[in-house]
């Protein structure tokens, strides 16, 4: 039996910035009510696959379906009003000649409802993000959070199958990003909407996101849970950027070995010290609540990470112990055609 319609249905989609394309064939497809990270580094054309379903920016090559409607393909291009799509930009983009409620009152306006009750809705939107105080003020008043809040409520207020939003936190503060994402969590789940998010911060995608596209290079490295994605990494570069991991050699069958023939990732929670194998502490840094412990041994450089303050110093040789390991395949070939082996 067929599944639901997807949200969102990318398939080969190719964009272009000045005839330089900076996203080749990328498939992603998000299902009802699903909230889909993408996770890369700056530059590697997150934002320009976001801005491509809003509208904003036409693929050169691909289809694009919405709701099953198909919204970008040959002799196709519907404009952005038309998608059902709600957009928080990284800078925030708010009017400064509008205020708070005049915000969210706008698109609510542009779904054709009169001013009397798009004033209570926006309203009612407002308060469930708690800024109501704050329909009165402009942009220029507001702080970061505040602006960013502002933010969500237009685009909550937009009523969309699908909610896109481009590095939503990546200007807040460590305190206050942790409180925003609850917050974006608690209204997406309320929402029972589609959500694309795009971010570089690994916590953020692996908290928030039901599943986590890695994107490196405008291609989509690898598609999973963020458990598949963390556990089980399809190289040493997806396995660094979703967290810290040393890559070690081992045998073919993920044996430790020293000068192995295969490598196999370590997270640092996988080891422990005190155990069967040999190694001398090179550095270990106290985090507060764990310290990381880097240790010099045979099969390469390994972190290990143990609870509260330091135990041993550098130069002690200690012994320690693997409880989890993940076997790194070889890399397929060129970038391009890894998506073939890993989609």
């Amino acid at each position: 039996m067929a599944g639901p319609t997807p949200v969102v249905d990318a398939r080969g989609l190719t964009i272009a910035h000045t005839r330089t394309p900076v996203v080749h064939e990328f498939d992603l497809s998000v299902g009802p009510a699903e909230t889909v990270a993408l996770l890369g580094p700056s530059g590697s054309g997150k934002s320009s696959l976001l801005a491509a379903v809003a509208g904003f920016v036409r693929p050169i090559a691909g289809e694009l379906r919405i709701g099953g409607r198909l919204v970008d393909g040959p002799g196709v291009a519907v404009p952005p009003e038309d998608r059902s799509v709600g957009v928080v930009f990284q800078n925030d983009a708010l009017w400064p000649h509008l205020n708070v409620l005049e915000t969210v009152i706008y698109p609510i306006r542009r779904r054709g409802i009169g001013r009397a009750n798009a004033e209570r809705e926006a309203r009612e939107v407002l308060e469930r993000l708690g800024i109501a105080h704050l329909a009165s003020r402009r942009p220029a008043q507001l702080s970061g959070g505040e602006q960013q809040r502002t933010g969500l409520a237009r685009a909550l207020a937009r009523d969309a199958v699908v909610y896109l939003l481009d590095e939503p936190t990546a200007h807040l503060d460590t305190a206050l990003k942790a409180t925003w994402q609850q917050e974006l969590a608690d209204q997406v789940r309320r929402l029972g909407a589609a959500v694309i998010f795009a971010t570089h911060d690994v916590a953020e995608a692996l908290s928030i996101a039901d599943r986590v596209a890695i994107v490196r290079d405008g291609r989509r490295i690898q598609f999973g849970t963020p458990l598949e994605v963390y556990e089980r990494p399809v190289d040493a570069w997806s396995a660094r950027l979703t967290g810290a991991a040393s890559v070690v050699s081992a045998t073919t069958d993920g044996v430790l070995a020293a000068g192995g023939p295969a490598q196999v990732v370590v997270r640092p929670d996988w080891a422990g010290l005190d155990g069967d194998l040999p190694g001398r502490v090179i550095a270990a840094w106290f985090r507060g609540s764990h310290t990381d412990v880097e240790l010099d041994t045979p099969f390469g450089s390994v972190v290990i990470r143990t609870l509260g303050a330091p135990t041993v110093a550098v130069g002690d040789v200690v012994t320690w112990h693997l409880r989890q390991s993940w076997p790194l395949r070889p890399t397929p070939g060129p970038i391009g055609t890894m998506n073939q082996y890993y989609g």
